[in-house]
């Protein structure tokens, strides 16, 4: 049976939202850093404080105006009432201001915890989400992981300005009051504030927590919006190519239409929270009056009374006011945030041995031992595949699509671990070798390219942080690109666009093999890399290949057979097994798989 949408995810339970407020603790009480320890505690005295003068400063009001009504019948001078109306009402005035430089003193003592907070949580979560998986990338829309981050890292802001610094202030506040009242003048003002507070409180929580099923829906359908858009235009020549541009419009505005109508709901049922807390604050002061008038008139009390009870009620509703906003801001923001760091508890899939070693440049022999993979139990892949690469041969992969050749790639990278077999380099299980070393001693030329939106020096310069332009140039020389770059205007400064879209799928490949000649990895691993050039173009750019080659290991994954008929061993995949090895003339003379394709690849080219 399936939930319905209303219904709360784990992550919104109450149990699992103090969980996460809990868990923020570390980042707002860094350990080691005294400086915003002592900003954190400062700014909770001035919280503190300020909420006793927030009290205290209507009694200083209604003291005046008791002063100015009851003096002038007693035959004090005029002037004598004025100074001491004046000293009061300045007072009053005074701790007024003295409220605001307190929040504002807060402010700047915590402003740069808060920040520093949600820079560590962005930084944790933002390096967690590299340490995952390609499975848990692959499996997951880019733009709702983003929104998850974004709207997590904005709830921790919220959350501490909020409960810190307003609503629980403002309950501080309500017990200074109450005591205030029972304390000058009866208890019964401290039990009808109280009352008044709790039933308030209590219905703003019930009428909200019925509101927020609209809002779950709202942020489903937002999330769903903005993944559907990030993902069309991130292929948007996709979209192009099939004259898809209506059924994507359509597809977001349908997703809009859902969060319209959640939104209005929303807005519309605020009304009936907005109108009972209305009702109760209202009736609240009316009853605080209408009590402090009955004591006047018996003279147990001053007129100033009134002005004192109405000014302290209305400085503890004014941030109740907006209760209902913050209890529901404050339920959302910790879900936000559990959301947040239900990513970072994700168990990265990949993990290194405890006992992982560095690999230090190696003399790159591979060895695929036996080795079966499957992504899931129901695709299996790779079927008890074995081979060997000594160091400097190359060696290419062939076969029809499907039948695995990729997989020995990000195998290789360690992206996914093998369920059967061993794949070693120089000896060693690559599961015992730290990933981080493992990966820099290989290089890999994607069939498919894939450009950060940033200019080509910077793409091409990602393989070596650091390095200078010279370097940079060198590998674009090497790569047949160098004389293209330095005839655009803005040569290597020039913007490639998102996922490198300006350029074309030739000069984007080249980008892959100069980015790639600059990291000179001890093993390279081309994966149909000159998939996306002219004939020309390839003959230029397979001779660098050559060259770059005879000095590494090589695995190469095929498509067009002519460019490895000089390997020093060929493998010829089918449905994830070996079906045939061995040079190009042997496998060309003895039949079979191999020699089908290559007659298939004749044909097409005369074609």
């Amino acid at each position: 049976m399936q939930p319905s949408p209303d219904t709360p995810a784990p992550e919104e339970k109450l149990s699992y939202q103090l969980k996460s407020f809990s868990r923020l603790w570390p980042y707002v009480w860094p350990k080691g850093n005294v400086g915003f320890k002592l900003r954190t505690i400062i700014a909770i005295v001035f919280t503190l404080a300020g909420q006793f003068i927030l009290v205290g400063a209507p009694f200083l009001l209604g003291r005046a105006q008791d002063l100015v009504t009851t003096s002038l019948g007693q035959g004090l001078s005029f002037s004598a009432i004025a100074v001491a109306a004046l000293f009061l009402i300045g007072g009053y005035g005074g701790l007024k201001f003295l409220n605001v430089l307190i929040n504002e003193a807060r402010e700047y003592l915590f402003t740069p915890v808060g920040q520093h907070a949600q820079r560590s949580a962005a930084t944790a979560t933002f390096a967690h989400l590299h340490a995952l998986s390609l499975r848990f990338h692959l499996e997951k829309r880019t733009g709702g992981l983003s929104r998850i981050i974004e709207r997590g890292i904005r709830s921790i802001d919220f959350l501490f300005r909020f409960i810190l610094f307003r609503i629980g202030p403002t309950f501080l506040q309500l017990a200074i009051a109450g005591a205030a009242f029972w304390a000058v003048y009866d208890w019964r003002f401290a039990a009808i504030a109280v009352t008044v507070v709790v039933l308030y409180v209590w219905f703003t929580v019930v009428t909200t927590e019925w509101r927020l099923a609209f809002r779950r829906d709202m942020n489903r359908q937002d999330t769903e919006a903005a993944a559907k858009a990030v993902d069309s235009l991130l292929n948007y020549e996709t979209v192009k190519y099939f004259g898809a541009e209506g059924f994507e419009t359509a597809r977001y505005d349908s997703a809009m239409e859902g969060y319209q109508k959640a939104a209005i709901k929303s807005r519309t049922s605020l009304a009936t929270v907005n109108i009972g807390q209305a009702f109760l604050m209202q009736g609240g002061i009316i009853a605080m009056l209408l009590l402090a008038v009955y004591q006047i008139l018996n003279g147990q009390m001053t007129a100033g009374s009134l002005t004192t009870i109405t000014l302290v009620m209305m400085q503890i509703y004014g941030p109740l006011n907006i209760l209902g906003f913050a209890y529901r801001e404050i339920k959302q923001a910790l879900t936000d945030m559990e959301k947040m760091f239900a990513l970072l508890d994700l168990k990265p899939e990949i993990t290194d041995a405890q006992d992982a070693q560095n690999l230090e440049r190696p003399a790159g022999e591979i060895i695929f031992d036996a080795v079966s993979f499957a992504y899931d139990s129901n695709r299996p892949i790779l079927d008890d595949v074995s081979f060997t690469v000594k160091p400097g041969q190359t060696v290419a992969i062939v076969g029809p699509t499907g039948a695995g050749k990729s997989t020995l790639s990000r195998i290789l990278f360690r992206f996914y671990d093998i369920s059967a077999g061993r794949v070693t380099i120089d000896g060693r299980d690559i599961r015992t070798i730290a990933q981080d070393s493992l990966r820099r001693a290989i290089g890999i030329v994607p069939q498919d390219t894939v450009l950060f939106n940033d200019t080509i020096g910077y793409n091409i310069g990602y393989a070596k942080p650091g390095a200078n332009q010279d370097e940079i140039e060198a590998a674009a020389r090497a790569a047949q690109i160098h004389d293209f770059i330095a005839g655009l205007p803005a040569g290597y400064d020039t913007k490639v666009g998102e996922r490198g879209l300006k350029l074309s799928g030739g000069e984007k490949q080249r980008v892959a093999i100069a980015r790639t000649l600059l990291k000179d990895p001890a093993i390279l691993i081309l994966d149909e890399a000159t998939s996306a050039l002219d004939s020309v173009t390839e003959r230029e750019i397979q001779a660098a290949l050559d060259d770059i080659s005879r000095a590494r290991t090589t695995l190469v994954i095929a498509h067009r057979l002519s460019t490895i008929v000089n390997a020093d061993l060929i493998i010829a995949m089918e449905d994830g097994r070996i079906a045939q090895s061995g040079r190009h003339d042997e496998l060309l003379s003895a039949g079979g798989l191999y020699a089908r394709l290559w007659e298939q690849q004749k044909e097409s080219a005369q074609a």
